[in-house]
C-alpha cells in the first residue's frame, strides 16, 4: 500500500525565526509518525526542518522525505532529502509540489508559498495553514 504524501510548502530561509524551525521540525516527525512521506521545494529553511525532522521519527524509512527542486542540479537539495527531483523548472515547479501531496501544510512562506497554496487551492487538495508562524500561512489561515 502506497503511503500518503504530506507537502510542506514554507520558507527558505527561517534564520530569525528559531521557533517556526523547531516547529518545522516537530511536523516532519509528526508527518512520519502518522504513516506519511513528507514533499516538499527541496531547498533551505522550512523545506530542510520538516525533511530533518522527518528523518529523526522513529518510523523513517528511507524515501519518505522527496524534494522537487527548481534547478537542474540535484546536489543544491537539502541533505535531508531521499527522493531528489530537479526540474530546472524554477518557479514553474511550484504546481509540482502541489501536486505531489494528498494534502498540504503551509508554514510561514513568501511569494513562493502563496503560489503553491494558490495551486493546491485549484487542483481541490486539502490545504492547512500553521496560523502562528508568520507570512502567508498566517494571512491565509481559516481561509477558504
Amino acid at each position: 500500500m502506497r503511503k500518503p504524501i504530506v507537502t510542506v510548502f514554507g520558507s527558505n530561509d527561517l534564520s530569525e525565526v528559531p521557533e517556526v524551525e523547531a516547529l518545522c521540525e516537530d511536523l516532519g516527525r509528526m508527518i512520519v509518525d502518522l504513516g506519511c512521506r513528507v514533499a516538499c521545494g527541496g531547498l533551505g529553511g522550512s523545506m530542510a526542518a520538516v525533511c530533518r525532522g522527518a528523518q529523526s521519527s522513529r518510523y523513517y524509512q528511507s524515501g519518505d522525505t522527496i524534494g522537487i527542486l527548481p534547478m537542474e542540479d540535484a546536489d543544491a537539495a537539502n541533505p535531508y532529502i531521499d527522493v531528489v527531483i530537479p526540474t530546472g523548472l524554477g518557479l514553474f515547479r511550484n504546481m509540482l509540489v502541489a501536486r505531489a501531496g494528498d494534502a498540504c501544510i503551509a508554514v510561514r512562506g513568501g511569494s513562493g508559498t502563496l503560489s503553491e497554496v494558490a495551486f493546491a487551492w485549484q487542483i481541490n487538495k486539502p490545504v492547512a495553514s500553521l496560523s502562528n508562524t508568520g507570512g502567508w500561512a498566517t494571512e491565509l489561515a481559516g481561509s477558504r
